[in-house]
């Protein structure tokens, strides 16, 4: 069960479509235990259908917590199956949906525990005593490229091919996610976002803002306003939260297309 009574989360969410799309494809939730974030892809429609089948799915969870720590990681697995099982569904059912995919970033959340889910090229960061690290790992050609060594980081940034994703939630295999529980500490502060953002705004600039805007949601407006003032080429979705001694919320927020799509599972 949840340690550490009177710790809670401070939490805000927004997404934009951005300066240079017609739609938005990203969708994001965030609720006192849960916070995620899902960019689709997949033409006319399929990105913003995929992407509001895993809020949906994520964003169920709320009613249907775990209430053991270690049931974290296999409450967010079976999410992750079950979106998969959707979108294979619909594909099936629905020609102009063939194609489509997600990618996934979660947190599901019991006191200063919590499991962190991903898959894609959105991205988690944690800012801690003063450093901020990314801590999850891209699923994209350019960052396996980086990891054989036969490129640098500040190559992939600019590499012709950066955007290619090589995992996503598509309706194929089991929904393969990378899985891990993780502590917090009093005063750690959460950023997950899509590539909307960390296409645009670099690390440095991404410390800077998150070190000095107090308020959370002050914080997810300014990045949002940075990412469109680079040339805002994608949606942009941010979910950021604190980790302290703050009220529990009853608040959920849901942001980006699943406002549009509320889909049954």
């Amino acid at each position: 069960m949840a340690q550490n009574e009177g710790l809670a989360l401070r939490y805000a969410a927004r997404s934009d479509v951005g300066v240079r799309r017609e739609a938005n494809e990203d969708s994001g939730y965030a609720s006192a235990r849960l916070l995620a974030i899902a960019d689709g892809m997949g033409g006319h429609a399929g990105g913003e259908v995929a992407s509001s089948i895993a809020v949906n799915a994520i964003a169920a969870l709320d009613d249907n917590l775990p209430s053991e720590v270690d049931d974290l990681k296999a409450a967010l697995k079976s999410v992750a199956k079950d979106v998969n099982h959707m979108i294979r569904e619909m594909s099936e059912q629905e020609p102009a949906l063939r194609g489509m995919g997600t990618t996934l970033t979660a947190m599901l959340w019991d006191g200063d525990m919590f499991a962190l889910a991903h898959v894609g090229d959105s991205r988690a960061y944690m800012l801690r005593d003063g450093a901020l690290y990314q801590i999850t790992h891209d699923h994209t050609l350019v960052q396996s490229l980086v990891d054989d060594g036969r490129i640098t980081p500040e190559q992939a940034a600019e590499h012709p091919r950066r955007s290619m994703v090589l995992r996503v939630l598509e309706g194929t295999g089991d929904g393969e996610l990378d899985l891990t529980l993780r502590e917090a500490q009093v005063g750690d502060r959460y950023l997950i976002c899509s590539d909307g953002l960390t296409a645009v705004v670099g690390p440095e600039t991404l410390f800077n803002t998150l070190s000095e805007i107090e308020d959370p949601d002050e914080a997810v407006r300014w990045l949002i306003d940075l990412a469109n003032r680079g040339g805002g080429p994608d949606n942009i979705t941010c979910v950021v939260a604190d980790f302290g001694p703050h009220p529990v919320s009853g608040e959920r927020l849901v942001v980006g297309a699943a406002t549009e799509r509320k889909l049954t599972t």
